[in-house]
């Protein structure tokens, strides 16, 4: 990942006065100030920290002697286990979102066991470090007081309740609000988009539809919502209730286009075999420390280099693919992959405050080495994206790059070709070659057996 300016905080770092994260040599630190002394201490002395470590629901960290950039502030200095990739919420599939939902939920009531609650429950505080979803913010946490509901019961209904009750009773696709709306998806909105049937379920009926219209209708008149008593009790009731709401969320990855790819194309297993050598050959001469594959599908060459320990992020514009993909990671207990919703052609940008909040694609990059078999003709074709304009993108994105280029005499292109008109008079072997030679050194060609596909291995001409 790009890093950030070493002498002042991270840019997604400075909501929360407990403190903040900043980065040195490389290497990403936490700032404890002494406003959260109190929480920390009970944090790390009652037994939650390490009950949620032992979980795997919480990123592990050590206490460390390195100068804070605001020491008048300071209580300690926390050097936190690296997150490998930090992805976003509306990268994830509809399983991640939700296994992220319920790992939410399972750390609240922990937390009450051991009289802590959370007091924020955004989506952007957990991450999938080694497949799993856990929580990145330490400071998270706060006393539990019995005289006020969750504080952060709304933000747990917008940064996930809504999406995936959106994602899974309309359409997936409505899980790209979370780009718009950072703070979670409005609950007001949620409830208009969502079937009306949802009104009697009690889950959403409750925590999404009478939610929604009761923050209309005390929006103007916070004076008239009276504190009471919450007890623990019907605290761990709720928390409950949203769980099996949550969990009673599903969807099914189907008829999208490429969900089905591998089913379907015109590989011979000859052919297919061949490719799957030549992307190993590959691996094994860079031996790189991360890898992105853009346009994985279901991941099966991401697996290549996962299998060789190497951290790798699956990229896919096709949400029903990425779902089957972090599924089969799940099942199989894979620590090395994760999954991700991406369009190439309208990566994740730069959001939030001053654009520098959430970081866009090529901020978090470059990787070692990207993969982009099967792809170009889409971007090219598909897409109308100039053959040098995706070489220059990719150059952005990593060192090296094993790709495929795929000729018009391919069934694949023909199929994209079948309902437009040939535009395209630089898409041949010699254009592709033109093109990112301009940016790419070409180090090794191999044609693919059994296919008129050819697959190069390049380095970035610096």
């Amino acid at each position: 990942m790009t890093s950030p300016n070493p002498s002042s905080p991270s840019s997604a770092s400075f909501r929360d006065p407990s403190g903040f994260v900043f980065y040195r040599g490389g290497e990403v630190y936490r700032q404890v100030n002494l406003s959260y002394r109190d929480e920390y201490d009970r944090l790390m002395t009652s037994g939650l920290y390490g009950s949620l470590v032992e979980a795997e629901l919480l990123v592990p960290h050590v206490e460390v002697n390195v100068e804070p950039p605001e020491p008048t502030t300071v209580y300690k200095v926390l050097k936190p286990l690296a997150v490998r990739f930090i992805s976003y919420p509306y990268e994830w599939c509809f399983s991640e979102l939700k296994d992220a939902a319920l790992a939410t939920l399972a750390i609240q009531q922990r937390a009450l066991e051991f009289g802590m609650s959370l007091k924020d429950a955004s989506a952007y505080n957990i991450q999938f470090g080694q497949g799993r979803p856990a929580l990145i913010d330490t400071l998270s946490f706060e006393f539990y007081d019995s005289s006020r509901p969750w504080v952060a019961y709304r933000q747990y209904c917008q940064h996930f309740l809504a999406p995936l009750a959106l994602m899974a009773k309309r359409d997936v696709r409505l899980g790209q609000l979370l780009r718009i709306h950072i703070d979670g998806v409005p609950l007001d909105l949620t409830s208009r988009l969502l079937p009306g049937r949802t009104k009697w379920s009690f889950a959403l009926g409750t925590h999404i539809h009478i939610h929604a219209r009761t923050q209309q209708r005390y929006a103007d008149r916070p004076e008239r919502v009276v504190p009471r008593r919450f007890s623990r009790n019907a605290m761990i009731g709720i928390i409950r209730n949203l769980e099996a709401g949550t969990r009673g969320l599903n969807w099914r990855p189907a008829g999208t286009e490429w969900a089905d790819y591998y089913d379907a194309t015109n590989y011979s297993t000859a052919a297919f075999q061949s490719k799957l050598r030549f992307v190993e050959r590959f691996l094994d001469a860079v031996r790189p420390q991360t890898v992105w594959d853009l346009g994985a599908n279901t991941g099966v060459f991401s697996r290549a280099a996962a299998q060789r320990g190497v951290p790798t992020v699956a990229f896919d514009i096709d949400p029903a693919a990425v779902e089957k993909a972090y599924r089969d990671c799940r099942e199989r207990h894979e620590e090395n992959i994760l999954p991700l919703v991406l369009d190439l052609t309208n990566p994740s940008s730069a959001i939030g405050w001053a654009n520098s909040e959430r970081l866009s694609l090529a901020e978090r990059g470059p990787a070692d080495l990207a993969l982009a078999l099967a792809l170009v003709h889409h971007l090219a074709i598909s897409n109308n994206v100039p053959l040098d304009k995706v070489a220059h993108y990719f150059a952005r994105l990593c060192r090296r790059l094993v790709i495929e280029f795929v000729p018009k005499s391919d069934s694949q292109v023909r199929r994209l070709l079948a309902t437009r008109e040939d535009v395209f008079p630089d898409y041949t072997r010699e254009g592709f070659e033109r093109a990112f030679a301009r940016f790419f050194a070409i180090d090794e060609v191999r044609n693919i057996d059994g296919s008129a596909r050819t697959l190069y291995l390049m380095t970035v001409s610096r």
